[in-house]
């Protein structure tokens, strides 16, 4: 079995700490790990891709195009915009909280429309869930602890092959202590939503 998880999104949104959290969970199940990251600009807001491949006999991080089993979108058009990375059968969570780049706060620019941005997704792939996990990570208790709302929700997708509890450990291994009720009550959020994504 082999694995390939891509996390997408903008600098400041925990995607380096997400993909931490994944590889190490899935080191713990006993899964040989490789990872890779991409940032974009240095600064917060510039586009950031971590690659985390899991399973027996892995040795490159490296995924052709179109080969990830899972695409964890945190940002809507940085989702969009990494589809070439997916195929058919590629499952999708897509965070549908925008963060908008300074040429559009700036007005220079508009942004898409986010409904345009799910049926663009939903063409390449039918294994779509959308998650406000922002909003979710705001009833937690912060807004920051949105990927532990991302976390949380691919712990309850269907066939993804790391445990819950080995996910929701793993992540309360690597926040700091204090922000460790928070980040649970987000994961939790996160777990509870996909599951009921689910079954509607």
């Amino acid at each position: 079995m082999k694995y390939t998880v891509q996390i997408v999104g903008v600098g400041g949104q925990g995607v380096l700490l997400a993909s931490m959290v994944i590889g190490n969970a899935a080191m713990k199940e006993g899964y040989d790990v490789a990872m890779s990251e991409i940032h974009g600009m240095a600064q917060r807001g510039g586009s950031v891709l971590s690659t985390v491949r899991f399973g027996k006999g892995i040795s490159s991080p490296l995924e052709p195009a179109g080969g990830a089993d899972l695409l964890m979108g945190f940002e809507p058009a940085e989702t969009c915009r990494n589809l070439g990375l997916c195929n058919r059968d590629t499952a999708i969570l897509m965070n549908l909280e925008p963060i908008l780049p300074s040429s559009v706060a700036a007005g220079f620019e508009s942004y898409p429309d986010v409904e345009e941005i799910v049926e663009a997704v939903r063409k390449i792939t039918p294994r779509l869930i959308t998650i406000n996990a922002t909003d979710l990570a705001v009833k937690a208790g912060k807004a920051v602890a949105a990927n532990a709302v991302m976390i949380g929700a691919v712990a309850a997708a269907d066939g993804f092959p790391i445990g819950r509890d080995v996910l929701l450990d793993t992540l309360l291994e690597t926040v700091p202590e204090k922000f460790a009720d928070i980040n649970r009550k987000a994961f939790d959020l996160g777990y509870e939503y996909y599951n009921s994504k689910e079954k509607s």
